[in-house]
């Protein structure tokens, strides 16, 4: 197999308009065009790559679960979230790998910043 990355992920959320908001307003990303599925959705690119929203009812947020979004600097991205209002976990430096923090979105779903070595 020639695999060229993970071109998206699926993201279970509660109500698509408020973690779409989020998505777009407060961490930036761009809505694309999403097929009618039949079902509340919303994609999104991050980077190179896409996420997309799914509305599912009775979600609950996995525990543990994250994904995570690179940065280039991340004590910067912390702080432009946090005056966002945005409440982000401590900077924790890992070893030999680099550093992370971690936030949720209005779903509850975990996402790690990562600024790697």
């Amino acid at each position: 197999m020639d695999f060229q990355g993970v071109h998206h992920v699926s993201i279970d959320v509660d109500d698509v308009d408020s973690a779409g908001a989020f998505y777009t307003e407060v961490l930036g990303m761009e809505k694309l065009e999403r097929p009618d599925f039949g079902f509340p959705g919303m994609w999104l690119r991050c980077g190179g790559q896409q996420i997309h929203l799914m509305q599912v009812e009775e979600h609950a947020a996995p525990k543990g679960q994250h994904f995570a979004l690179g940065v280039s600097d991340i004590e910067a991205a912390r702080d432009a979230l946090q005056r966002k209002g945005v409440e982000v976990s401590d900077v924790i430096d890992i070893p030999g790998a680099g550093k992370q923090a971690f936030l949720r979105d209005p779903a509850g779903n975990l996402i790690e910043l990562n600024q790697p070595n």
